[in-house]
């Protein structure tokens, strides 16, 4: 295994967890975004106004986009596992 082998694997390794990881994180970007526009606005400074609504909408995208970021990860596994014999040489 020489280092072009390596560097691909990582940058489709990073890749990949930046695509899987993007959905999520843009929810929580913008559910936070939101309740601090909400907070500016009506002067509230409570913090749980600002956890409570990530969590849960971190959650609900998660059940939503679950499939789809497993089926992310096992491709990538799947295309590691079959290329085994490669790596070795």
């Amino acid at each position: 295994m020489n280092v072009d082998t390596v560097t691909m694997i990582a940058s489709e390794a990073l890749f990949t967890i930046i695509k899987t990881a993007a959905p999520v994180l843009l929810v929580s970007l913008v559910v936070g975004l939101m309740v601090s526009i909400f907070q500016t606005v009506t002067s509230i400074q409570e913090q749980t106004l600002t956890f409570v609504p990530k969590i849960v909408s971190i959650f609900l995208a998660l059940m939503v986009l679950g499939h789809w970021m497993l089926n992310n990860m096992v491709g990538l596994m799947e295309k590691l596992w079959s290329d085994f014999s490669v790596y070795i040489k």
